[in-house]
């Protein structure tokens, strides 16, 4: 990668450091207070901070960021003057640039020491663990690097399909272009989410509903996931020469 390209991201990793120490320190932390801080402090350059720290290997819940942001764009409930179009790019904006730091982490330090900050106590602390990151290997050996598009579809492997990604030294601009289409058509089911809560929800029940709904997000992705798989394979399957 050209020198410019690496100061970049070690700026974005470092500025998610910084976001997600204050995410981690924030007292009484759950669901529900995060929530309260980031209604209260919505706008764009919060939506690409968090979005980052999702994306990369610290735990944090997209669920909570783009549906609620997408339903105060389309209510015009609250504070915030956003737009439901720039909340879906700048959250994808953020997804790559948090994918990014998983990515040049990995590629730079290698699976030995990957494995073993997973297996240790700030590894767990992050949700991770050699399984995790295991599968999340095992699912890029399988599909190849299309995993990194299709990855980000899927729930336990979107946040880590970056790192097998890293360790393959996989061409930085695929890597690019693939994370950021699976993160836009992810971005894009959470923003509609929002959206069509914001028809009938009034603004106090939001949260309850964004938890209501939270599971159907999960069958949203693999359904996403299977949609694109299938046409995958028709076209190759079309485009295959017929044998004679």
């Amino acid at each position: 990668m050209k020198k410019q390209t690496i100061q970049l991201l070690i700026g974005a990793i470092i500025l998610v450091a910084l976001v997600a120490s204050v995410i981690v320190y924030m007292p009484n932390l759950d669901a529900q207070t995060l929530y309260n801080w980031f209604k209260d402090n919505m706008g764009y350059t919060l939506i690409f901070l968090l979005m980052a720290v999702e994306s990369s290997f610290i735990p944090f819940p997209s669920e909570i960021v783009v549906p609620p942001a997408a339903y105060f764009a389309c209510s015009g409930a609250g504070n915030a003057n956003i737009n439901v179009v720039m909340v879906v790019l700048v959250a994808t904006l953020g997804a790559l640039v948090g994918a990014c730091v998983n990515y040049v982490i990995s590629m730079f330090i290698g699976r030995p020491v990957v494995y073993g900050f997973a297996n240790s106590r700030i590894g767990h602390m992050c949700l991770i663990d050699a399984e995790k990151v295991e599968k999340a290997e095992k699912y890029f050996a399988d599909h190849g690097s299309i995993s990194t598009f299709l990855g980000r579809l899927i729930p336990g492997i979107r946040q880590l399909i970056s790192i097998p990604a890293g360790l393959a030294r996989m061409s930085f601009l695929k890597f690019s272009v693939f994370t950021t289409l699976g993160a836009g058509i992810w971005n894009v089911a959470l923003a509609a989410l929002g959206w069509w809560l914001s028809t009938f929800v009034a603004e106090p029940d939001l949260y309850a509903q964004l938890e209501a709904n939270n599971k159907y997000l999960t069958y949203a992705g693999f359904a996403l996931f299977g949609i694109i798989v299938l046409y995958i394979a028709y076209k190759g399957l079309k485009g295959s020469p017929k044998k004679g």
